[in-house]
């Protein structure tokens, strides 16, 4: 089992910056692809990015929509993916989930997550 707790969601304006943190508990960290993804009101959830388990040094993926304004990353020892958010838009407004899979390969399909977080809001204001 895996536990996910994400934090460091709120309310910012266009153009500013948050990072959002997970909190890992349970099995080997280390062993698990992490992801997030995140829905909007009255959307489908998606894929926002994802960084392999540490055995495969560096390997990040991120959806198009983020990239070049996103970045995340992992601290093994503290069991915790970061999700660093900057110049962010409205469009950036939505609950943001934490995800687990125990695989080295990263997947964007939120159902090849297996362990979810209970997600955290972030409201980007215009």
């Amino acid at each position: 089992q895996v536990q996910l707790v994400e934090s460091g969601g709120g309310l910012v304006q266009a153009g500013g910056s948050l990072r959002l943190s997970c909190a890992a508990s349970g099995r080997t960290f280390s062993s698990y692809t992490m992801g997030w993804f995140r829905q909007a009101p009255g959307k489908e959830r998606e894929f926002v990015a994802a960084i392999s388990w540490s055995r495969i040094t560096g390997r990040v993926y991120y959806a198009d929509s983020v990239k070049g304004r996103f970045t995340i990353s992992r601290d093994n020892a503290e069991n915790t993916v970061f999700l660093q958010m900057n110049s962010l838009k409205p469009e950036d407004t939505a609950v943001y989930y934490c995800a687990a899979r125990e695989s080295q390969y990263i997947a964007t399909t939120q159902n090849l997550y297996y362990y979810w977080g209970q997600g955290t809001q972030v409201t980007v204001s215009s």
